[in-house]
């Protein structure tokens, strides 16, 4: 079981200090990757339901800062070694491919290989009308930029022609230092997410849910397309008390827990992710 940090990129750790502190001390204690959020902006009075909290809102104030992820994770990888740097999730559709896959791909090459591309739909309408963006295209687009970015990574300069993107041959590089391309991984806590995960996804990552049936439909959905569900890495949100925690995960085939930083002081920080490797970690 692998775990890693989510939220790495909000409140304390926004700034130059906290960030040093929490990369270097999780990869000390054992934690195997960072996941950093996304909002380029955040619309005041947004009225779209956050999914993933009983009143409806994001924790935090709107104006509280959500450093950009890639540029977060490029400073976390100057100042790491090893540990892996995923965002988690970047919210795709209101990226352009082309973008995209230059940056992803320079962040693994400055990593030496250490890039994770999580990525989601989103959920914030008002976010998107600011952009210029179709929220209803959202879904569509998502896996249509999925497709592109693994053919930007490839080793040969293709067009692509698709439904919302389109060009002719071009060369996109560096080319990331990782076999095969950057693992893309889809976030998202229902079954649409589970489904797209199978299609176009090296994993997937329900931050909350009923993992059981999300994962079925993660099954379901290769069986539709011929493709071996074993290829898709299982990635979960949820609390970890005891190794007996670890065995229930284990079971429903999860091989990476995501957990919330233990803190946000520095003490807390410290102390919290130390307990983490002593108690969990080194028994792993």
């Amino acid at each position: 079981m692998k775990f890693g940090l989510m939220y790495s990129n909000v409140g304390p750790f926004a700034q130059p200090e906290g960030l040093v502190h929490l990369a270097q001390t999780a990869e000390r204690v054992g934690v195997e990757s960072l996941w950093t959020v996304e909002h380029v902006a955040v619309p005041i009075g947004y009225e779209s339901k956050y999914p993933y909290s009983e009143n409806g809102r994001m924790p935090g104030p709107e104006n509280a800062p959500i450093p950009d992820p890639i540029v977060w994770l490029s400073y976390a990888a100057a100042v790491t070694k090893k540990i892996k740097l995923a965002t988690g999730i970047l919210i795709l559709p209101q990226r352009h491919p082309i973008y995209t896959a230059k940056q992803f791909a320079t962040l693994d090459v400055l990593s030496k290989g250490r890039a994770i591309a999580g990525i989601g739909i989103g959920w914030l309408r008002e976010e998107f009308e600011a952009l210029g963006i179709p929220f209803a295209e959202r879904a569509g687009r998502t896996e249509e930029c999925a497709r592109a970015l693994r053919q930007l990574w490839s080793p040969d300069a293709k067009p692509f022609d698709g439904r919302y993107y389109q060009w002719g041959a071009i060369e996109s590089q560096p080319k990331p230092v990782q076999p095969g391309g950057i693992p893309i991984v889809v976030g998202g806590h229902v079954e649409g997410a589970a489904r797209r995960a199978a299609r176009v996804g090296d994993g997937f990552f329900p931050a909350a849910g009923d993992f059981p049936t999300l994962f079925a439909a993660v099954r379901d959905e290769c069986e539709k397309i011929g493709r071996n569900p074993d290829e898709i890495e299982l990635t979960a949100g949820g609390p970890v008390r005891s190794l007996d925690d670890l065995k229930r995960y284990q079971d429903l085939g999860i091989s990476r827990l995501i957990i919330p930083p233990p803190g946000f002081d520095p003490d807390a920080l410290e102390a919290g992710l130390e307990k983490l490797g002593n108690d969990i970690l080194s028994k792993l």
